[in-house]
């Protein structure tokens, strides 16, 4: 069971649909937070936005605040949330390591950086109708063939359940970028819990 005094959880709002799953499970007893997906692309901005969640959430007097980033969302990402002594951030590179358990667990299988995954949050059917990333969108074939030209594949990240909703998506994206997509792994929800889990261990108890 919840107790009343649960933790905030500040997350990148790509893994949205994923913590609310565990949420609703009460897999995870949190009062989530959600920073626009689209952060990603403005340092300036995301260290803005970041700073201003941690404070507000700060203000209610939490048990603690969680923060669901990657070492590599920003080049300053720890030093931002170790500002604050409430808050502690997951053992992760992004959100894909996070799917996967965190810990760098996606170098272990890529150690290369050779293959492109696209979980649900990043499909681009979702990611068109943001402001920070439309401009993406307007590129030409040329320019995205060539920015992906170096990459072996497209490794689909199935954590929902749902990628049979997505089929036109990871078809359009494989054609527009050249790649091919190469196999599905179905990680569901276990690794993201387990590294938000143990974030909220690591928080220090609130006076």
């Amino acid at each position: 069971m919840c107790n009343h005094n649960r933790p905030y959880l500040i997350s990148c709002g790509i893994l949205r649909k994923e913590i609310e799953k565990l949420v609703e499970e009460r897999s995870i007893c949190v009062e989530p937070y959600f920073l626009d997906a689209g952060l990603h692309v403005d340092y300036n901005q995301l260290e803005k936005e970041l700073t201003s969640a941690i404070e507000e959430c700060s203000k209610h007097g939490s048990n603690g605040i969680v923060v669901v980033y990657g070492d590599l969302c920003h080049p300053r990402i720890k030093k931002i949330v170790e500002k604050h002594s409430n808050s502690v951030k997951v053992d992760a590179l992004n959100c894909i390591d996070c799917l996967l358990g965190g810990h760098g667990r996606l170098l272990q299988i890529d150690p290369d950086n050779d293959h492109f995954y696209l979980s649900p949050g990043w499909m681009p059917s979702n990611l068109e109708k943001n402001v920070h990333f439309r401009q993406v969108f307007d590129w030409s074939e040329d320019e995205i063939k060539t920015l992906f030209r170096d990459l072996k594949g497209v490794i689909l990240i199935d954590s929902l359940g749902n990628l049979d909703e997505f089929k036109s998506d990871t078809e359009k994206f494989s054609s527009n970028t050249g790649i091919p997509v190469k196999n599905t792994e179905d990680v569901g929800t276990h690794g993201l819990k387990a590294v938000i889990l143990e974030a909220i261990k690591k928080l220090k108890p609130q006076p």
